[in-house]
């Protein structure tokens, strides 16, 4: 599941890739972009902002967001595609190597000088060289929404999917239905930062420090079971800003309160 650990593997490896050389390939298979053609302009670089990508090549930004499904590949020129042709979005190829998106949710082209238009309303990025930790603890305890929308609110900080939200919250001892006003907000930011900058470099992510396969969560995806510290059976619901973006939540009613 993308999260902003994932994302920010994805910019750098793009950046590795293809910073610096010229663009031979370019293919954006998605309608309102369709007819776009950066063939000749130089890679200048591929940062994250989030949970987006923005891949800058001339003075243009390729905007991408994984959502759910999406992935980037990069192959050698002559590589074989892990993926369906069907499923790519974007393709992005220099004399020695090409970037693939797949089933990416969102792709855009701007002006860089426009990127604000795209990413400008995210708050706080955890892991962007501007992390601002008091800011985004301020933004939290302003939230009047249950805790775990609030940290899903990416104009409160930016990085955070819904596994880090339902551990960060277990990790913390706090109810996800839990007003985050109410929240000692510091706190859970500064938890937040060192959950995922932990797992900037670390494949699969664990928030337990075990990497076996099914010991890597405390709550998350854990119904029923045990929870890893007091026994008592993991409870699961749902919940977000609107109907229409819910999400799966987990949580153990002995250790979060």
């Amino acid at each position: 599941m993308p999260e902003g650990d994932t994302v920010f593997r994805a910019a750098r490896r793009l950046d590795e890739a293809l910073a610096g050389d010229e663009v031979v390939r370019f293919d954006l298979r998605v309608p309102h972009v369709a007819t776009s053609d950066l063939r000749g302009e130089s890679v200048r670089g591929c940062v994250p902002r989030g949970k987006h990508l923005l891949l800058r090549i001339g003075e243009w930004t390729l905007h991408s967001h994984l959502k759910m499904e999406g992935e980037w590949h990069v192959y050698t020129t002559s590589q074989r595609w892990r993926r369906p042709a069907f499923q790519a979005r974007a393709i992005v190829g220099t004399a020695g190597r090409t970037a693939v998106g797949f089933d990416l949710a969102m792709v855009d082209l701007v002006p860089t000088a426009g990127e604000d238009a795209l990413v400008g309303h995210l708050g706080p990025d955890l892991l962007g060289p501007d992390w601002d930790a008091a800011r985004a603890a301020e933004n939290l305890s302003r939230d009047e929404r249950p805790v775990h929308v609030a940290l899903l609110d990416q104009r409160n900080l930016a990085g955070l999917g819904n596994e880090y939200a339902n551990e960060l919250l277990f990790v913390r001892g706090v109810l996800p239905t839990r007003p985050a006003t109410e929240v000692e907000a510091a706190g859970l930011v500064e938890t937040a930062s060192r959950m995922i900058r932990a797992n900037v470099d670390r494949v699969p992510r664990t928030f337990t420090g075990d990497t076996r396969p099914g010991r890597t969560t405390w709550v998350y995806g854990r119904e029923r079971r045990p929870c890893r510290r007091c026994g008592t059976p993991v409870r699961s619901g749902r919940l977000g800003a609107d109907p229409t973006r819910e999400r799966n939540v987990f949580w153990c009613p002995t250790c979060q309160h």
